[in-house]
């Protein structure tokens, strides 16, 4: 059985999940809260391709700690992320720690937002938006989903 590792967004504790479990609605080991819905997971290179696998699309924010607009954005992207619960999966990838995803995904510039389903890239978008325009954003970009 192969797995994959993914850190809790709520209690950073890191979770083993089977892949092929990835579809469903699972808990932290350490403080029982949904592992991957409801708030923004980190992504890694070990654990994204699994993430984008799905039905369910995944909206992943490419993002730096040093970079001003996605510490901006961050807030608007968790709030989106929390209201959509069980519609849509967010991710964030911190392209400083991540370089192999970011180069694999041709990032030139951040925040770039990523829209996936079914493994395949279905929207971009770069740059960080106010939460009325990246929700407008979003919607139009799920309707191709």
């Amino acid at each position: 059985m192969t797995t994959m590792t993914t850190r809790c967004p709520h209690c950073k504790a890191m979770n083993r999940l089977p892949i092929d479990r990835v579809k469903d609605v699972a808990s932290c080991g350490a403080c029982k809260e949904k592992l991957l819905d409801g708030k923004p997971v980190e992504g890694t290179a070990d654990n994204f391709l699994s993430l984008i696998q799905g039905e369910q699309p995944v909206v992943v924010d490419f993002w730096a700690p040093w970079c001003n607009p996605c510490v901006g954005f961050a807030p608007v992207f968790e709030d989106v992320a929390t209201e959509r619960d069980g519609t849509a999966r967010f991710v964030k990838i911190d392209t400083e720690a991540q370089q192999a995803l970011a180069a694999q995904y041709r990032i030139r510039s951040i925040p770039t937002i990523m829209v996936f389903k079914n493994g395949q890239m279905i929207g971009t978008l770069n740059g960080a938006l106010p939460k009325s325009q990246f929700d407008q954003w979003l919607n139009q970009a799920l309707t191709k989903a």
